[in-house]
C-alpha cells in the first residue's frame, strides 16, 4: 500500500469526492499536501508517495533512462499501487491531480482506463506515447480534463501539453486548457483556476 497523508472531508457519509494527490519526481506526499487547504474542504483529499525512491532525493513514480526512455515495468506498478489504494476509496467518486511525473501517471490512468476517475487535473506533465496503443479517448464520455502548463518549462515543454491537448479535444471528455508565463511550477493563477474548475465536480 502507498504511504499517503489524508485531509478528511467535511461532509459526513462519504458523498463528496475523493481529490487524488500524485506528486512530481523528487518530492514526496508532503509536496501536493500543502494545496489541500486551498481547495474546497468538502474534498476527501490523499497525497500518494510514490513507490520508488530517487537517487537524488524523494520519490518516483518510475525512472527515466539516459536516452528519454522510461521503465514500463516500473509504471506498472505505480499504476497498479495506484489502483488499489483507490479501489479503497469507493465508492467515493475519485479525481486526480498531477504534477509533472504525477500528471504523467495521472492522464495515463484516466485515458487507458475511462471510469476510473471522475475528473483528471494534469499540471506540468503530458499523456506519455508509449501508451497510445492503448488509450480509449472515444469512451471517456465527457470526463474533466483540466491542463495547465507554463509556457517557459524548461523541464516538460509546452509543446508536449498542446500535443495532450489536441489529442483530448479529438476525445469525449471535457477539457479545459490553460497556459501560464511560467516554468516548471504551478502558479497563483493556476491554483485560481483549478479550484473553479474543481468546484464545478461538487
Amino acid at each position: 500500500m502507498l504511504r499517503s497523508l489524508h485531509r478528511p472531508s467535511s461532509v459526513p457519509g462519504g458523498t463528496a469526492p475523493a481529490l487524488v494527490l500524485l506528486h512530481g519526481r523528487g518530492a514526496d506526499e508532503h509536496d501536493l499536501f500543502g494545496l489541500a487547504g486551498l481547495f474546497d474542504p468538502r474534498f476527501d483529499v490523499h497525497s500518494l508517495r510514490a513507490p520508488f525512491e530517487y537517487e537524488w532525493g524523494g520519490y518516483q513514480w518510475f525512472r527515466l533512462f539516459e536516452e528519454g526512455r522510461a521503465d514500463m515495468e516500473g509504471y506498472a506498478q505505480s499504476r497498479d499501487a495506484v489502483r488499489a489504494y483507490v479501489a479503497g476509496l469507493r465508492p467515493r467518486r475519485t479525481v486526480l491531480l498531477g504534477f509533472s511525473m504525477g500528471a504523467i501517471m495521472a492522464h495515463a490512468l484516466s485515458l487507458t482506463e475511462p471510469g476510473f476517475a471522475a475528473g483528471t487535473a494534469a499540471l506540468s506533465g503530458f499523456a506519455p506515447p508509449q501508451l497510445a496503443a492503448e488509450y480509449r479517448p472515444d469512451d471517456l464520455n465527457g470526463m474533466p480534463v483540466f491542463i495547465g502548463h507554463g509556457t517557459q518549462d524548461p523541464v516538460v515543454p509546452v509543446s508536449f501539453a498542446r500535443e495532450t491537448h489536441e489529442l483530448l479535444l479529438r476525445s469525449s471528455a471535457s477539457v479545459t486548457y490553460r497556459e501560464y508565463r511560467a516554468g516548471h511550477q504551478i502558479t497563483d493563477e493556476c491554483i485560481d483556476d483549478l479550484r473553479a474548475w474543481l468546484a464545478a465536480l461538487l
